[in-house]
């Protein structure tokens, strides 16, 4: 069986929704958020990344195993990203010195 195909108006709306979710990764880079600032623009790339992965990569519509694919591409990914943070995080720290 074939899988399904989005319609054009999902392509418009996804492409909608990922153009105001650029301007208000705009708004927040330049509104003074203090401490959440950083959470805010990750939430908002990470909601972006998810939209084009799930559509515009067809993840979403497409066959079992290219979902399994992308998920293990993720997993990979956090692996990755807490091995380097478990090195970073576990350093002791020195100050240069300068001659």
């Amino acid at each position: 069986m074939a899988p399904a195909h989005p319609s054009p108006s999902i392509y418009v709306a996804v492409f909608m929704t990922l153009v105001g979710l650029t301007a208000l990764t705009v708004w927040a880079a330049s509104a003074h958020l203090g401490a959440w600032s950083g959470v805010i623009a990750l939430s908002i790339a990470t909601t972006k990344a998810t939209l084009v992965v799930l559509y515009f990569m067809h993840v979403r519509y497409g066959e079992r195993f290219i979902a399994v694919v992308a998920v293990a591409g993720a997993f990979w990914l956090a692996i990755l990203v807490v091995f380097v943070l478990a090195d970073v995080l576990t350093r002791s720290w020195l100050p240069i010195l300068v001659r």
